[in-house]
Parts: C-alpha cells; structure tokens; sequence
C-alpha cells in the first residue's frame, strides 16, 4: 500500500524528554500546527549549486530569498528575492506567488523552475529570466525532459508534449475515457509514481497506455449537490479482472509511435521502465500476476521487439520489484539492479547483456535507498539499516575492490546530498534526542560546518518520556517497541494504555527519530492525559529482511496479532500498567488491526478505533492484496481467517469506526459491510462517516476527527 495505504504515517515516532514545562496541546496544535511552528526548522530546498562546491537553501522571512553560500565564508549571499522574482513574472502574466518555486540548478549560473503552467529559466550574473515552455490548463502528469526543454503532459487520459512555448503536440489519441495514457499504473505499487519515461537525450518519450475497460466500476457518491451524484472510478477488487497495459516509444524527430511487444499474459505487470544510455533500448520487468516469477527483458526501441530476457527471479511466495535499473557513468554497459533475492534488499551489478558481474552489497541488514554514483561511476552511494534496523545512514562503496565507508557517523535517521564531485556532503539528520541538525561533512565524514541545528519546537509543553527497546515473541524473534510514559509519571500508580498500531508492508514506526506530525503530537497529547502510548513492529512490516516480512503470507492478520499479544503481555509485567484497560488506534492497515485486536484477543482491549479499515481482504485491490494473499480462489481460508466480518460476534468492547465516504483507496464498502453485520447481529457499534473525504481525513474535517478519537479515548478508557 506503501504512499496508498499509509496515507496517514507520517512522521510517528518520538520526542526527548523536556523537564519543567507547562503548554498542554491542543487538537489545533496537532492538526494544524504539527508540520509548521511545532515542526524542527529546515533549510527550504537546501542542496549543492551544479557542478560547484557551492550550496543554496531559501530563507524563512516574509519576503523568502534564494541565497548561496560556500564551504569557505560563513555568510550567505542573497541572489534573489521572491519579490524581485514575482516583478519579472509579472510581465508574463502572473501576479500572486506565495513560495519561492522549486527551482532546478542547469549549471553554475541557470536554474530553470516551473510556476503557473510556465517553465522559466533565470540567468543569475545577468538577473534575466526567460519563458521557455508551457503547458496547457488543467493538465494532469508534467514531466520535463532531461535537457530542460521539453514538457510531457497529460490532459484527460491523453499524453501530450510541448515541445516550445507555441508547438504542443498530441501524442496519443484515445477517445474512450477508460483508456488513459502517459499516467501511473497498477494502482502505484511496484515503485511506479509516474507513466512517462523520458530517454537521457530527450529524443524520445516512452509512457504506458492503460486499458480499464475490463475493470468493474466502483460508485463514488458525491453528496455535495442536489441530488447526489455518482463518480464511478475503476476498482479491480482481488481474484477480479485487472487492466491491461502496454508502452509506448514516441520519437520527437519522427513523430512517430513504437509499442513495445510486451506480450501475454495481458494483466501481467510492468515495471522498473528503464532506458540505456545510449536510447537504443528499453528495459522492462515482468511479473506475472502471481506475482512470483519475474524476468527482465530488453526491447529494441526502433522495432519494439523484445530482445533478451536478461535474468529471471523467482519467490516460492512473492518478487515484489520496486526500483528501475541505475547505469554505471563512464560504463555505459554496466548497471545496478536491486533485490532480495538472498532475503534481504542487496545491490547487484549486472552488464547489459544479463552477466552478474557482482554483487556489491551483502549481509543480514537492508539497503533502504539507492541514491547514485560519484562522477566517475566507481563509487556507489546507498542509505542501509547496517548498523541497526531502526536507523538509516548513508554509505560509500568501492565497486572495483568492495571497501566501504559509513559517512554518517550520529545516530538517528540521515538524509544526505553529494556535491559534484563526492568530495562534501550535506547530512541532514534527526534522532530520538535531536530535533534536526545539517552539516557539511567530508569523505570521512568528519563535520566541516554546520548550517542549521533546530531548537526543540516542543521545549514549552510538557512531554512524556520516551524508551525505545526490544522484546521477543514465542519464536525468538526481536521485535523494536516504543512507549511513551504519561506526563509526570508516577510508578506506584496505574496507567492505561493506548496501542498505537499500523502491522502492515512498507511500514515501519519505531525507528530512532524524532517525532513530529498529527500522530506523534496526538500521542503527547494522550501522554498529558495520563495514558502509556505503546506501539511495536510485528512481523510483515518493513526493513527486517524479506522473512520478518513474509511470515504473514496468505494470513493477513493472524502473524500480526500474535505479535502484537507478545508486546501487551510485556504491558501486562509492569507493576504500573491498568491491565484492564487497554485501548487501540489505527488507520488503513492499522485499522485493520485495530479491528482484529479488538475482535481476535478474547476481549484483552477495551476500547478501539479504526480509521479507514480494510475489513475483509476481497474487497481490496487486487495488486496489494494478490501479493500478501494470493487470490480469494487460491486461498479460501487465509480470506476466511482474515475477514473481521467473521468475528464480529466476539465484539464487547467500545469500538469506533471512522470513514472517509470518497476513500478510492479503502473503499467505503469495508466498514458499511462490518455496520450492516452489527446491526444484522444486534451488536453496538459506533460509527461516524466523513462525507466526501478521501483515504485521509483533511482540512476543518480533520480536527473534528482528532477531537472524536481523543474524546472516545477520554470517555471510555
């Protein structure tokens, strides 16, 4: 489900201990003020100058700057103002700008950014800009071509592209709406976040044609008019039919479109879209809808004919590909492909014809992100949980004699820009104790400069304390936990006990970071009302190795509980724990197991919520739940055991389910079917619909919703 499915995971993790202060949060503070004033201060933008030594961010004031400063001076010069900016846009027809837009360094002295449909490029030494592209209103997709001229863009479900700010030209031509071009397929899973695939020389756009019309609508009702009205969208439900899609090669020079002959079967998936550098051809990875065999095939661009399959990866339970394939500089025939094939997520350099040459990274930890090459294409630079599972750094390793460097060398949770020539490193880092501090590193990774170390946005209110630990389920597997004491604690009293929970793939909540967003504040806020937050990452969620993952294959729910139970009969050991109050919250995944927990523990929790619950697996998208379930046909019983609809019978406790009534993620079927079987057998539940919100709760909504959940918190546990 990943972005999908934890649209509401943001940031969940924890906060230092602060003595003698007395703000209390508000609901305001934790809705709305979680990601501005309450947030730790960054640098907007921060990152290097192309092809220089030199770094730029945008300042915080009223009138926000674009400012550059050096590893050399501690000062920063101001380039421009977002005034100054705004006086020349307004010769092209834009008066308001409210930020400073991303801009995109070309070389030293041009940047180029895109406001308003527009793409400018800003010339710095002449303080000249200039209009090179547009796109029409109302698009959809935009996607700039490497040499920062062109612009793909989709307008209803065809691709287009702006080749000048006066010559667009309309690449596909479908006129059924249920046929979409040059937009992400298979509902985003497989690491797809875009349909449009530019070669390196931008001399051709490749992009995926989706076909739904085989898929079943699913009614959106839309209550804002009178009367309501139905918005059907294309939902393919488990064992259901799915969309067919195919790729397209459009030629800029020719005007011409190749399709690739990707073959049968038609609802297999496609992914990792990659172009050699040399434009000649096209890599695509296969994986039937079992999702368990995959092949990398290499396809002949001017024909579109498949030309090698380069390897093959097969999982007796799943191959789940998530990343392109990354060509070595200076080694135009030599690539990075990233898998799990030995269990955990590992680097692996492969020739273009499919001879493994090596695999560069091993061991019994994960590679998090791939994150590019030196200049000279010997070094590889990646994030991994080496040194712990709930920490991330950034490395550098040696492809031709294997040494490597941990560069990051504080605790906590690291995010890491190279300079041109790998020479500096911007570190931007976090930890339980650290709102957030930047450095300049070097290639040891010694500190040279720091440009920013946040104040505690939190040092007026009174927090809770923090413990981060690990315990061990009935198999002597470790699982990570984080509790959050009640403010002022007190161990000669009795506290309740709240279970923060998501459980699910692609997730991961206790890590050593410093927590800020709704949840996390929310969780301080329940703290100030005197309960213990508890959260711990059972089996089938992230970063542990591909079978902490796997365990809960085809059983959805029942892994999971399990190790959730280990983490309360850990509570239960506490001489200050109220062991006949426990409580439980989750959202998307998490309120599936807020529901399982609440129906499948012989009534060890008083009181839940659930927020956009997954009820019974069936009604989920077929790509994520095919993966972890197989089909409802192939796998009858691991459906039975999942469906919270078969176990409402065991609901004694005080339960609350909230739903977004325009979810196209969760639809809103999942919980009406668990109302319908309430009511059907005369069991209570509490119930509160959100019209017309999505998978996550926004806007005034939102703090209505957090004001419900903390007050049936408050009356009930």
């Amino acid at each position: 489900m990943k972005a999908k499915f934890f649209f509401f995971l943001i940031s969940l993790l924890s906060f230092c201990y602060v003595n003698a202060q007395n703000k209390l949060l508000t609901t305001e503070d934790v809705v709305i003020n979680s990601y501005s004033s309450l947030a730790p201060q960054n640098l907007k933008q921060l990152n290097w100058i192309a092809n220089t030594e030199n770094f730029y961010f945008i300042t915080n004031d009223a009138d926000q700057a674009l400012v550059v400063g050096s590893l050399y001076n501690t000062k920063v010069d101001t380039l421009i103002r977002l005034s100054e900016l705004l006086t020349q846009l307004q010769n092209y027809g834009i008066k308001n700008l409210s930020n400073f837009p991303l801009i995109n360094w070309v070389n030293s002295e041009n940047f180029t950014f895109f406001t308003n449909n527009k793409l400018f490029s800003y010339n710095v030494p002449l303080k000249k800009m200039r209009l090179i592209n547009q796109v029409d209103e109302n698009t959809g997709d935009i996607s700039l071509s490497p040499n920062k001229k062109f612009i793909a863009f989709t307008k209803g479900n065809n691709l287009f592209v702006a080749l000048s700010e006066k010559n667009t030209v309309q690449i596909s031509h479908d006129t059924i709406s249920d046929i979409v071009n040059g937009q992400a397929v298979h509902r985003n899973e497989f690491g797809i976040n875009s349909g449009i695939f530019w070669s390196p020389n931008s001399n051709y756009v490749a992009y995926y044609r989706m076909d739904q019309t085989m898929v079943t609508n699913y009614p959106i009702v839309d209550i804002s008019s009178t009367p309501a009205k139905l918005h059907n969208i294309k939902y393919p439900m488990a064992g259901q039919a799915s969309h067919h899609v195919t790729i397209g090669i459009y030629n800029i020079k020719t005007n011409e479109t190749t399709w690739l002959k990707t073959g049968e079967p038609l609802d297999q998936y496609l992914t990792c879209v990659t172009w050699s550098p040399d434009e000649k051809y096209i890599f695509v990875a296969h994986l039937n809808r079992d999702q368990n065999h995959l092949q990398l095939k290499k396809y002949d661009i001017s024909s579109g004919e498949p030309i090698q399959i380069l390897f093959e990866e097969k999982n007796d339970k799943y191959v789940e590909p998530l990343n392109p394939l990354y060509f070595r500089p200076n080694h135009p025939s030599e690539f990075i492909w990233i898998s799990r094939r030995d269990g955990y997520n590992h680097l692996y350099l492969y020739d273009i014809n499919g001879t493994l040459i090596k695999q560069v990274t091993s061991g019994n930890w994960e590679v998090l992100d791939f994150e590019g090459y030196d200049s000279t294409g010997n070094y590889v630079y990646y994030y991994s949980t080496e040194i712990s599972p709930i920490e991330r750094h950034f490395y550098r390793i040696n492809l031709i004699n294997g040494q490597k460097i941990n560069l990051t060398k504080e605790e906590g949770i690291h995010s890491v820009s190279v300079s041109y020539n790998g020479k500096y490193f911007i570190d931007n880092f976090n930890n339980i104790h650290t709102p957030r501090v930047i450095n300049i590193i070097d290639e040891s990774g010694n500190t040279l400069r720091n440009l920013l170390t946040s104040e505690n946005p939190l040092k007026d209110y009174k927090l809770g304390r923090i413990r981060i630990f690990k315990i061990k389920n009935d198999e002597g597997t470790e699982l990570y936990c984080r509790m959050i004491y009640p403010v002022d604690f007190d161990s000669t009293k009795k506290y309740p006990v709240i279970v923060y929970v998501y459980g699910g793939p692609h997730a991961q909540l206790v890590t050593d970071s410093w927590g800020y967003g709704r949840y996390s504040l929310w969780f301080q806020q329940m703290a100030e009302h005197g309960y213990v937050i508890f959260t711990l990452d059972n089996r089938g969620s992230s970063n542990r190795g591909l079978a902490f993952e796997q365990a809960t294959f085809r059983r959805l729910g029942t892994i999971e509980v399990k190790d959730q139970m280990t983490g309360i009969a850990y509570l239960k050991t506490l001489p200050y724990i109220d062991t006949t109050k426990f409580g439980v919250f989750g959202w998307s995944f998490g309120g599936f197991m807020a529901t399982s927990l609440m129906l499948r523990t012989n009534n060890t929790f008083k009181v839940g919520v659930g927020g956009g619950a997954v009820i019974d697996w069936k009604y989920y998208e077929v790509m994520y739940t095919e993966r972890y379930m197989d089909t409802p046909q192939q796998n009858p019983e691991g459906y039975k055991e999942s469906s919270l609809l078969n176990y409402v019978q065991n609901l004694k406790g005080k339960l609350l389910l909230v739903h977004g009534t325009s979810d196209s993620t969760v639809v809103w079927q999942h919980t009406l079917e668990f109302a319908k079987k309430c009511a059907d057998l005369n069991i209570p539940l509490d119930y509160f619909p959100y019209p017309g919100q999505p998978h996550g709760v926004t806007g005034p909504d939102a703090v209505h919703l957090y004001n419900k959940i903390t007050n049936y918190f408050l009356d009930n546990l």
